[in-house]
C-alpha cells in the first residue's frame, strides 16, 4: 500500500539562497506541495518582520481587487473562469508594478464614476419630483378647495379664533414618502388646530433614490394663513422628512413653462446617465475579464513573502537561510525547483540544500488521492498518526462501510445510497466546476466515495439479511417445506372463524429439506413470515456482532505487532503483544469458536457430538452461562445424558443439561485458558517496568566502570571519555539532559498500569459495544417494517376499488419521502456515527497512538484555496 500504510519518510533540510534569488526560488518551490518551512523567527512580531512592507503593499492591492469585485457583482457582470486555474507562474516585477498602477487607476475611476452617478441620480430624482409637483399642483388647483374649507380658512385666524377681516390664503407644496403620509396628515391637523387644509396625490411612477432603492412618494399641498402657521407646517414637514418646494409658480402659465423646461432637462440627464452607465459597464467588464488572474497573482506573491518572513539572515546579510521538512522521495524534486528558481533570477551563486540530523520528531505525511482522502480524514479526526506509525486508513476503506452495512442492511435503502453516491461520482467534475457554496452539499460531496462504498456494502448486507424494504425475496428456493397435506389444513380451517388466520408450526425434523440443504445465500425467506422471526434474527445477529467485533479487535492487536517490529521493540512484543493476544484468544476467541461450533453441530435431532450423546435442541449448550461458569470454575456434568443407555426408548437426561460439558475435557481446557489469561495480566503490568529498571542498572554499571570525565575550569566545559579513548560528549555548564531513559520507574509503572487496565477492561466493554451492530440492525429493520405497514399497507393497499389505485399513487410519494428522510438520512447518519465510534475507540485503541502532528506543506494551490474560503 506504499506510503498509505505508513507515513512518508521525512528529511529535515537547510536551504541557503542568495538574497536576490530568494523570491524566485521560494515561488518555484510553491508550485508543488513538497516543503514545510520552519519559522526561524518565532520571537519576532509579525509587524517587525523583514517583508512586512511588501505584504502590506499586496494587501492593499487585494483590497482594491475586492472593491472592484463588489462593483462588478453589483452591476451583475459575470466574472469568467476561476482563481485557481492550475497555472502558478508569477509575473515579472515590471508587470507587477504595472498591475499596481492599473488597479490604482481603476479604483480611482470607479469611485469617480460612483460619485458622478450618485450626483446624477440625485439631480434626476430632484427633477422627477419637481415635475411631479408641477403636474399635481395643477390638479390641486383645478379641483379647488370646497366651500366649507374655504370659509373656515377665511374666517379663522392663526389661533383658530373667528375674525371679521378676511386675509389672503397661502399654500405650500411638497413631496413625502407614501408610507409617512397618513401620520403626516394627522400630526399636521392637530399641530395647526384645524386651521390648515391639506390635499395629496400619489405619484404613479416609482422613483429611485441615489442609493438605487425604489420608493413610492406622494405630492401634497397645504392651504394656510399667516407666517406663524407657515412656520408650524415647515417644522412638521422637517420632522417627517418631507421636501417642500417654496418656489412653485403661482400661475398656470408659469407652471406650464417650468414643466416644459424640467422635462427637457430630464431628457438630457437620461442621456448622460445612459452614457455614464455604458462607460462604467465597459470599464468593469474589462476588469472582470482579468480579475481572477490579477487576484491569483496578488495572493501567490503574498504567500511567497509570508514564507520569506520565516527565513533568517546569515552573518553578512547576503544570504537567506531557511529550515524545512521535505518528504524523502521529493528531495530531488525540490532541488530541481531550487535550481530553476535560481536560474530564473540570474543568480551567480548556486543555492544549497543540506540534509540535517535532528532529534525533533518529523511531521506525519500520508499521500492521498480523491478516493482515499475521506478515509484518511476519518482517521485524522481522531488524531494524527505518530511519525511512521501504522496508518489505519487502508483498512478503514473496507471495515468502515462493512460495519456500516451491518447496521444499515437493506437492499432497497442500499440501492438508494448507491445511486446517490454514483450521481456525485459521475458528475464530479461538473459539480466542482459549479463551485457550490452550500455547506451541507459540500459535506455530502466530499464523502461521495464513502457513500458509494456504503451503498455497495449495504446492498450486500441486504442480500444476506434477505431484506428489501422490510420484504424478503425468494431467489434460490426456501430450505423449508410444508409437511402437512391439504386435508389436514382444511380440517383445521373449519374449526377457525371465517377470515381468521391460523398459525402452523413447522417442526424442523419434518419441515426442513435436508436433501436440498439451507438457503444458498443469506437468510431463508421463510423467516420473514414466521411468528418467531425476531427470536431467530436476534440470536443470529447478536452472535454475528460478537464474532465481527472480536475479529476486528484481534486484527487491531495484530497490527500493533507490526508497529513494535518496525520500532525494533522486542520488549513490547514479549510483554505487550503476546500477552494481549493470549488474553484475547483464551477468552474471546474461544467464545467465537464456541459460537461457530454450536452453529455447525447442534441441531434439533438426536446425535452424537464430540463423543457425547446429544438428545435434542433443549440441551444445546448455553454459551453465556457457560462463559460465567468458566471463570467461576464450577463443576459440570460430563455429557448431556446419564450412563446406562436408553430407558423405555429415551435417554435419561442430566439436570440442566444445557449447562453440561459438551466436549471431553472441557473443564480442564477452560481452566487452563483462564489461568493463562490471568497470568498475562501481571506480565502486561510489570513486564516493561521491570525491564526498564534492569536497563537503567545495566547502563549505570557500564558508565561507572568505563567513563572518565575531564573538566576544563577555564572554558567551563567538560567532556566524557568512554573506554579511555573516544570522546563521547562535550557540554557547556548548565546543559540540559533528559530523554526517555531518564524517565522514573514510577512514571513507567503508572503508564503501564493505565494501559493494562484499559486493555483488560476494554476487551469486555468493547465486545459489548459491538452489540450495537445487532441493536441498530434490528431497529432499522423494525422501522422499515413499521413504515411499510403503517403507510403503504394501511394507507394504500388496504383500500379497494378505484379509490385504492388513487390512494396507492398518493401514498407512494409519502412512503418515498419518509423512506429517504427517516430510513436513509436519519438512520444512515446514526449508523455512520456508531461506525465512527467503533473505529475510533474499539479498533484503533488496540494499536494506534495518534500523537503526531500533520505535515502542512507550503503550496500555491493550498494558499489560494484557503484565501478563497476566508473570502467567503
Amino acid at each position: 500500500m506504499g506510503s498509505l500504510s505508513r507515513s512518508e519518510e521525512m528529511r529535515f533540510c537547510q536551504l541557503i539562497v542568495e538574497k536576490d534569488a530568494a523570491f524566485n526560488i521560494v515561488a518555484e518551490i510553491g508550485k508543488k506541495p513538497y516543503v514545510q518551512f520552519k519559522d526561524l523567527n518565532p520571537n519576532v512580531n509579525n509587524f517587525q518582520r523583514t517583508f512586512v512592507k511588501d505584504i502590506r503593499r499586496y494587501d492593499e492591492m487585494e483590497r482594491k481587487l475586492r472593491f472592484l469585485e463588489n462593483q462588478i457583482v453589483r452591476d451583475e457582470i459575470v466574472i469568467p473562469g476561476k482563481v485557481d486555474n492550475g497555472d502558478y507562474s508569477i509575473l515579472p516585477n515590471s508587470e507587477l508594478n504595472t498591475l499596481e498602477g492599473t488597479l490604482t487607476e481603476l479604483e480611482k475611476d470607479v469611485k469617480s464614476m460612483n460619485d458622478s452617478d450618485a450626483q446624477l441620480k440625485a439631480n434626476f430624482l430632484d427633477l422627477k419630483e419637481w415635475d411631479a409637483v408641477l403636474d399635481k399642483t395643477d390638479e390641486f388647483f383645478q379641483g379647488g378647495v370646497d366651500d366649507q374649507a374655504q370659509e373656515e380658512l377665511e374666517n379663522l385666524d392663526e389661533d383658530g379664533a373667528i375674525r371679521t377681516d378676511k386675509g389672503p390664503v397661502n399654500y405650500l407644496v411638497g413631496i413625502i414618502r407614501r408610507e409617512r403620509l397618513n401620520g403626516f396628515e394627522r400630526v399636521l391637523w392637530r399641530a395647526c388646530h384645524h386651521t390648515a387644509y391639506i390635499r395629496s396625490s400619489d405619484i404613479e411612477e416609482e422613483l429611485e433614490d441615489p442609493s438605487g432603492e425604489k420608493v413610492h412618494k406622494s405630492v401634497f399641498i397645504v392651504f394656510l394663513k399667516g407666517d406663524r402657521m407657515r412656520s408650524i407646517v415647515e417644522k412638521v414637514c422637517d420632522g417627517f422628512k418631507a421636501k417642500l418646494f417654496k418656489n412653485c409658480p403661482k400661475t398656470f402659465k408659469e407652471r406650464q413653462s417650468a414643466r416644459n423646461d424640467v422635462r427637457a432637462r430630464i431628457q438630457d440627464l437620461q442621456t448622460v446617465l445612459g452614457q455614464t452607465r455604458e462607460h462604467r459597464f465597459r470599464v468593469l467588464q474589462a476588469a472582470a475579464n482579468n480579475h481572477h488572474q490579477w487576484l491569483k497573482q496578488v495572493r501567490m506573491i503574498k504567500t511567497v513573502f509570508h514564507m520569506l518572513n520565516l527565513f533568517t539572515f546569515d552573518g553578512i546579510g547576503r544570504f537567506f537561510v531557511g529550515e524545512c521538512w521535505i518528504p524523502l522521495r521529493h528531495v530531488d524534486d525540490v532541488r530541481k525547483a531550487i535550481e530553476i528558481g535560481a536560474e530564473r533570477s540570474g543568480s551567480s551563486v548556486k543555492p544549497v540544500l543540506n540534509i540535517l540530523e535532528t532529534s525533533v520528531t518529523p511531521p506525519t505525511y500520508n499521500a492521498t488521492n480523491k478516493f482515499t482522502a475521506v478515509f484518511q480524514g476519518i482517521v485524522d479526526s481522531y488524531g494524527i498518526a505518530t511519525y511512521r506509525e501504522l496508518n489505519p486508513a487502508p483498512y478503514t476503506i473496507i471495515t468502515f462501510p462493512f460495519l456500516f452495512s451491518c447496521m444499515f442492511g437493506d437492499l432497497g435503502h442500499g440501492v438508494i445510497m448507491l445511486m446517490a453516491g454514483l450521481w456525485f461520482v459521475l458528475r464530479e467534475k461538473n459539480l466542482q466546476a459549479r463551485n457550490i457554496k452550500d455547506e451541507i452539499f459540500n459535506m455530502f460531496f466530499g464523502g461521495r466515495y464513502i457513500i458509494l462504498l456504503m451503498g455497495i456494502f449495504s446492498i450486500h448486507a441486504g442480500i444476506v439479511y434477505n431484506d428489501l424494504f422490510a420484504k424478503s425475496f425468494n431467489v434460490f428456493g426456501s430450505g423449508w417445506k410444508n409437511p402437512y397435506n391439504m386435508s389436514e389444513i382444511d380440517s383445521w380451517l373449519e374449526h377457525t372463524e371465517h377470515g381468521k388466520e391460523m398459525l402452523v408450526e413447522l417442526a424442523p425434523e419434518q419441515a426442513y429439506d435436508h436433501a436440498g440443504g439451507p438457503y444458498s445465500f443469506g437468510v431463508d425467506p421463510i423467516w420473514n413470515i414466521a411468528e418467531n422471526k425476531l427470536n431467530f434474527l436476534n440470536s443470529m445477529k447478536m452472535k454475528l456482532s460478537v464474532i465481527l467485533g472480536i475479529t476486528q479487535m484481534t486484527f487491531g492487536v495484530i497490527l500493533s505487532f507490526f508497529n513494535h517490529t518496525y520500532n525494533k521493540s522486542k520488549i513490547d512484543i514479549f510483554t505487550v503483544f503476546i500477552p494481549q493476544m493470549l488474553f484475547m484468544g483464551c477468552i474471546f476467541m474461544y467464545l467465537c469458536l464456541q459460537i461457530i461450533l454450536k452453529w455447525l453441530f447442534f441441531w434439533t435431532k438426536e446425535a452424537t457430538i464430540f463423543g457425547q450423546i446429544y438428545p435434542g435442541s433443549h440441551c444445546a449448550p448455553s454459551l453465556l452461562i457457560g462463559l460465567i461458569n468458566m471463570f467461576m470454575m464450577k463443576d459440570r456434568n460430563p455429557g448431556f445424558v446419564q450412563d446406562g443407555g436408553k430407558v423405555n426408548g429415551e435417554y435419561r437426561e442430566v439436570e440442566a443439561c444445557y449447562l453440561s460439558q459438551w466436549y471431553p475435557g472441557q473443564s480442564v481446557i477452560e481452566m487452563i485458558l483462564v489461568v493463562i489469561a490471568v497470568i498475562c495480566i501481571p506480565i502486561m503490568l510489570f513486564g516493561k517496568p521491570i525491564h526498564h529498571v534492569m536497563q537503567q542498572k545495566k547502563k549505570q554499571k557500564e558508565l561507572h566502570g568505563n567513563v572518565t570525565v575531564r573538566a576544563n575550569v577555564v572554558s567551563d566545559s567538560s567532556e566524557i571519555v568512554i573506554n579511555g579513548g573516544s570522546k563521547k560528549e562535550e557540554a557547556a555548564h548548565g546543559g540540559d539532559h533528559g530523554g526517555h531513559d531518564d524517565e522514573s520507574f514510577g512514571d513507567v509503572m503508572v503508564h503501564q498500569a493505565i494501559h493494562t487496565i484499559e486493555y483488560v477492561l476494554g476487551c469486555v466493554s468493547h465486545t459489548a459495544s459491538y452489540l450495537r451492530l445487532w441493536a441498530l440492525s434490528l431497529a432499522h429493520a423494525q422501522l422499515s417494517e413499521v413504515l411499510w405497514h403503517m403507510v403503504f399497507v394501511t394507507g394504500g393497499l388496504g383500500i379497494s376499488g378505484t379509490a385504492g389505485f388513487i390512494a396507492v399513487y398518493v401514498v407512494f410519494f409519502i412512503f418515498f419521502v419518509l423512506t429517504i428522510s427517516i430510513l436513509v438520512l436519519m438512520e444512515g447518519l446514526s449508523a455512520f456515527l456508531h461506525t465512527l465510534r467503533l473505529h475510533w475507540v474499539e479498533f484503533q485503541s488496540k494499536f494506534y497512538l495518534g500523537l503526531g502532528y500533520p505535515f502542512v506543506p507550503y503550496s500555491f494551490k493550498t494558499s489560494l484555496q484557503e484565501a478563497e474560503a476566508m473570502a467567503q
